[in-house]
């Protein structure tokens, strides 16, 4: 299976963060959730800065699955 993002979206409900407030304050596309939705290819520097964004850690956005 790989890498999944289920994490990202119960630090956002946590953090009190909707896909709507990220995308209008931090300018973030539509495309990038759309990108974790699909648990498709996310760039080091996506997941930091959304780490930076919910001062969270990188687990709590993203976890391994083995095959």
């Amino acid at each position: 299976m790989g890498m999944v993002f289920d994490p990202l979206w119960e630090t956002m409900k946590k953090k009190g963060f909707s896909q709507y407030r990220l995308k209008k304050e931090y300018n973030i596309s539509p495309s990038v959730f759309e990108r974790f939705k699909k648990n498709e290819n996310v760039t080091t520097n996506t997941i930091a800065m959304f780490c930076r964004i919910l001062d969270c850690e990188v687990s709590d956005i993203v976890k391994y699955i083995k095959d």
